[in-house]
């Protein structure tokens, strides 16, 4: 064997040996990683619960503040780990950081999008606008708030769309979820029927549902609401537990049908006339 060839061989095993020996320390890494990570996220959420427990805080403010940190620490680990890979092919990272700021700063003249995004986010939070599992309109969707981020917030349409709207297109927010909520059922009646008997009816309908557990106040007839083309509109208003005015309402309407049709008091609808001429 000539010097080239024990010179080949020898370049050929350190090159083994060295890819060997960052395999196994990447693979250390990745293990480390994926063992690390639901650890760390039960610890975030353990420590959220015991916090709970003793300052009382609601079950949407540690939904929402576990999402937060829990994206927080991923992205920790993410970043330990890129620094730590560098670390394993014996990568300056000086330069790199270097690079990377003056990189940044030149982005960051563009991104000021992302910046309102994280500051807009910041002060959702702080302020406590919205919480995870709320009934909110902003951004201009309307429906369940599933995360709050510091870049984007997630809403969850009712047909099940779930929306990714950027915290600076959160210009104003409607929170529907604090308080009680308002159930309202307009029904309208006949002018041939009696109004006072109809509201009598409706008030029998409403004492039903007094002893609801959704309702915290009424429900009440009001009275006219106003004169349609065909029907006298009659209102009925209650407050009810949060998230529960729809079902009232649904019962309610089912349980008015019920009772007018006992009462014989007729629920206008559009009736149509056919004329025929003999030829």
């Amino acid at each position: 064997m000539n010097l080239f060839e024990e010179g080949l061989e020898f370049n050929f095993a350190e090159l083994l040996e060295i890819i060997i020996g960052k395999g196994l320390k990447i693979a250390l890494l990745v293990i480390a990683l994926l063992i690390i990570t639901p650890i760390g996220k039960k610890i975030i959420s353990k420590a959220i619960a015991k916090a709970s427990n003793k300052e009382k805080i609601s079950e949407g403010r540690i939904k929402t503040l576990d999402k937060l940190l829990v994206n927080v620490y991923t992205y920790t680990l993410t970043f330990i780990f890129i620094v730590m890979l560098f670390g394993v092919f014996d990568l300056d990272l000086g330069p790199l950081l270097a690079a990377a700021g003056v990189v940044g700063l030149a982005i960051g003249f563009g991104a000021q999008g992302l910046v309102s995004d994280i500051v807009t986010g910041f002060f959702l939070l702080l302020e406590r606008q919205i919480e995870v599992d709320e009934y909110v309109t902003a951004g201009g969707f309307n429906g369940i708030v599933e995360e709050v981020g510091l870049r984007t917030t997630k809403i969850r349409s009712f047909d099940g769309t779930l929306n990714f709207v950027p915290n600076r297109d959160v210009a104003g927010v409607s929170n529907h979820s604090r308080g009680t909520m308002r159930a309202l059922v307009d029904i309208g009646i006949s002018y041939d029927d009696n109004i006072d008997q109809a509201m009598q009816v409706l008030q029998k309908v409403c004492d039903e549902f007094k002893d609801d557990e959704r309702f915290v106040d009424g429900p009440d007839v009001l009275g006219v609401q106003s004169f349609g083309s065909s029907e006298v509109v009659l209102r009925i208003l209650g407050r009810t537990e949060n998230m529960l005015q729809w079902s009232a309402e649904r019962d309610m309407r089912k349980r008015i049908k019920e009772v007018f049709d006992e009462a014989g008091i007729e629920i206008p609808f559009p009736h149509q006339v056919n004329i025929s001429k003999d030829a």
